[in-house]
């Protein structure tokens, strides 16, 4: 299908505890339409569904996703012909982080956090087709349909590798190699939305400006700088942690935990899984409230009283955290941050703005939360798809590069790294953690083989934080992908100059390498690449 026939425009925001979408027709790109309704919630008018699965005992079958997954009411019957409940699958997103395995989110054995993945994403698929077609009935699902995905900040570069694979085994994609997909960062589109608000706080090219998605799991920001016809550069490395919303339920049960005992909560979560959800918004567990506990309840008549301070016990942690983030940020800028933008759910809690304001005010002028600030991240993915050369340049997270070998040198090189062959091998820099890269930048480097005879080149791609790696086994070094090219030209033996490069032209990285004596460059149906 020829790309002018792709008439719609979806964003996918796929949360960690909440997910939504938003979409617009090309023709018409001021009419964005932010969705909200959703199974089990059906004219409620909620902009997001939680990301959560319900399966049967199983996990063979998906039930229910979204509310229906989790909004099970302590007297609820369960239908006969359904059986058994299985325990609601839900944070599988967090799988992408760079958590350490302890630390994850439980999923059942018989699920792999891809297969969640793409279990959800067809869920929000049959949902996506069936409103657009309601809307435009001559539409053509997928062909007809482009994707902007956004992914937190943090997160590894194979990230979008992962969510091109799960978004095609979903259906999404008519290929694993479509074109119809693209992806932003979830600051990123923050950022972008917060552009319809710079013109009300008089912002002009020139002035920078800070994001902090605020969300459910995740906390993101961004600084920018505010360019010539509504541009974006971006001043510092992107950054974000895990200690959104989420975290406030988890200090709630802990002090619910103390005032019941903990092991009414282990029970709780072991037997009635989606009552310890309803349990963050009503209470109810007295049924597994041991007697050591049970007497001092009784005597309090099951009532149970939240004071202030509790409260406040319960949002500080998190509360604290974000504003470390958002000083860090501003600290790593030489220029003058002039606004602070929140947005996500989180966003919305007074209590976080207020301190962020006691934090920051006289540092920085504008502090302020733009209206419908859960929906931002939709509205920010529409407007990077509807115009991508939007964003200027980015700065790099990573160092990039390349293993390559050369003759160890006796007395210079250490003897362990010598290889059987003589050679040394070590990582070779093309791009440096910190680098403003702008769109469609390459950063190229030139290599030549290891033998005359050499046939199949192999360029295997490294990432990592560290601004010094010097090998590819150091600590915290990641592959990336590996290219393999073919060469026919083994006559000219040693003198056959391959050009490689690595361009970030969007969110997705590519590799090409070049022959330099004949210019044939070697296409993507040659990449073993991880990305």
């Amino acid at each position: 299908m020829a790309l002018h026939d792709v008439r719609i425009l979806v964003a996918i925001d796929f949360g960690t505890t909440y997910s939504g979408f938003a979409y617009v027709h090309k023709a018409t790109p001021e009419s964005v339409t932010i969705h909200c309704s959703w199974p089990g919630q059906e004219g409620e008018g909620r902009f997001k569904t939680p990301t959560a699965l319900q399966y049967d005992e199983n996990y063979s079958k998906i039930t229910g996703w979204g509310y229906s997954a989790l909004e099970e009411e302590p007297d609820e019957e369960l239908d006969d012909q359904e059986g058994k409940r299985s325990r609601p699958v839900e944070l599988f997103k967090l799988h992408l982080s760079e958590l350490q395995d302890h630390e994850k989110p439980w999923l059942p054995a018989q699920l792999s956090y891809t297969k969640t993945i793409e279990d959800y994403l067809s869920q929000m698929r049959g949902l996506i087709k069936e409103t657009l077609e309601k809307r435009w009935p001559s539409l053509k699902f997928p062909q007809q349909v482009d994707l902007v995905f956004t992914i937190p900040a943090e997160w590894p570069p194979n990230t979008t590798r992962i969510m091109r694979e799960c978004a095609y085994n979903a259906g999404l994609l008519t290929s694993l190699n479509s074109k119809n997909i693209e992806f932003t960062t979830e600051p990123e589109a923050a950022a972008l939305h917060c552009l319809t608000v710079v013109k009300e706080h008089n912002l002009k090219p020139g002035d920078t400006f800070l994001v902090a998605d605020c969300g459910g799991g995740t906390v993101d920001l961004t600084s920018r700088k505010l360019l010539p016809e509504n541009k974006l550069s971006e001043i510092t490395e992107r950054i974000g942690e895990l200690c959104g919303s989420t975290f406030v339920d988890k200090e709630f049960l802990q002090w619910l935990g103390r005032k019941v005992g903990f092991p009414a909560l282990e029970k709780l979560k072991s037997n009635n899984y989606g009552q310890m959800q309803y349990l963050v918004q009503r209470f109810f567990c007295q049924q597994f409230v041991e007697e050591e506990y049970k007497q001092q309840m009784e005597k309090d008549s099951w009532i149970i009283k939240v004071n202030f301070d509790d409260v406040k016990d319960m949002f500080d942690p998190a509360v604290y955290r974000i504003i470390k983030l958002i000083g860090d940020q501003i600290n790593s800028s030489r220029e003058k941050c002039s606004a602070i933008f929140l947005v996500g759910g989180f966003s919305e809690s007074s209590y976080l703005l207020r301190k962020i304001k006691d934090k920051f005010s006289t540092q920085v002028s504008i502090i302020a939360v733009p209206n419908l600030p859960i929906s931002a991240i939709v509205r920010g993915g529409i407007a990077y798809g509807l115009n991508v050369c939007t964003i200027q340049d980015r700065t790099l997270k990573w160092t990039y590069g390349v293993e390559v070998n050369r003759q160890w040198i006796s007395g210079k090189d250490k003897k362990n790294r010598r290889t059987e062959d003589g050679y040394i091998l070590y990582f070779h820099k093309l791009a440096q953690r910190g680098a403003k890269a702008n769109v469609d930048q390459k950063f190229v480097g030139e290599f030549y083989p290891s033998r005359p005879d050499q046939e199949i080149l192999t360029f295997s791609i490294y990432f990592t934080k560290r601004y010094d790696a010097k090998f590819c086994d150091d600590p915290g070094m990641k592959l990336l992908g590996i290219l393999k090219i073919k060469t026919d030209d083994t006559h000219l033996g040693l003198n056959r100059p391959i050009e490689f490069a690595l361009t970030f032209g969007k969110m997705e990285i590519k590799a090409t390498a070049k022959n330099k004596k004949n210019g044939k460059i070697y296409q993507e149906s040659n990449f073993e690449l991880n990305i």
